[in-house]
């Protein structure tokens, strides 16, 4: 299937149960937390994604604008959140991909923003962009599991979809990757330039004269999360680990590892 074919179709993401359950209840107290609403809404990538998109629409004048959740909730009313929420709440389900184990997917995702956020501090850029890159940057692969569920499962087979070597699968086999579709529908949502174009280049950075260091950063989390994912060991992580995207952002194994460190010793 051609990628803009796949953009073109009508996809749901799915959202994590239990946020969407806890944000409808917060949303329905006569005092909403917003500190809450945000922190729940950061938490799952379909969630994250709904909200820019809603910001950056026509009807609030600031398309290309927000980059973050709480941009987001400063210009919108919370009657729009909770059309969202209730919008999720329909398609919440961990069942709703074929092919994807949607709890690891999100605690993956979620892995990938926060380190994202912590590599950006050390590069002085955007953390909360970073953070929303890092949080939605492979919602592509869930829109290629739905929308070329048999094609997608034959990729499954012979690498897993987190795996370190899916992207480089994905386009020697389609042409295109996750990371193309993700910057895809952030062009489509008309999500601020830096987003999209760090979500397009993440799979290679710097290639092709391009520099853009968000890309950077986000290459390296998703280094970092899915070599957990694979639970490799101090060898085969210095192996992998992409120096020559370190090497531009001046940033090193130790530095990556070092960020919001996870618990290493319990997945090797």
């Amino acid at each position: 299937m051609k990628i803009q074919d796949l953009l073109e179709q009508q996809f749901n993401l799915p959202s994590i149960p239990k946020v969407v359950a806890l944000l409808l209840t917060e949303l329905d107290r006569p005092e909403v937390d917003l500190r809450r609403v945000t922190q729940l809404i950061s938490t799952d990538p379909a969630l994250t994604a709904r909200l820019l998109q809603l910001g950056n629409s026509s009807f609030f004048k600031l398309s290309g604008k927000i980059s973050s959740v709480s941009e987001a909730l400063a210009v919108m009313d919370l009657a729009h959140v909770k059309s969202m929420a209730q919008a999720a709440a329909s398609v919440a389900s961990p069942k709703a991909v074929p092919g994807i184990n949607l709890q690891r997917f999100w605690e993956y995702s979620l892995n990938v923003a926060k380190v994202s956020r912590s590599l950006a501090g050390l590069v002085r850029q955007n953390q909360q962009a970073a953070f929303t890159c890092g949080l939605i940057h492979a919602i592509g692969e869930l829109a290629m599991h739905l929308g070329m569920p048999e094609v997608l499962a034959a990729l499954d087979q012979e690498v897993p979809p987190l795996d370190l070597r899916r992207a480089k699968l994905e386009r020697t086999e389609l042409g295109y990757c996750y990371a193309t579709v993700s910057a895809g529908f952030a062009r489509m949502w008309f999500f601020p330039q830096p987003l999209i174009d760090a979500l397009e280049h993440q799979y290679a950075p710097f290639e092709n004269n391009v520099y853009e260091p968000l890309a950077g950063i986000i290459h390296l989390a998703t280094w970092r999360a899915r070599a957990k994912e694979a639970r490799l060991d101090d060898r085969a992580m210095a192996v992998t680990f992409p120096d020559s995207v370190g090497v531009v952002l001046d940033l090193d194994i130790d530095n990556v590892l070092q960020q919001d460190p996870f618990d290493w010793a319990a997945h090797t």
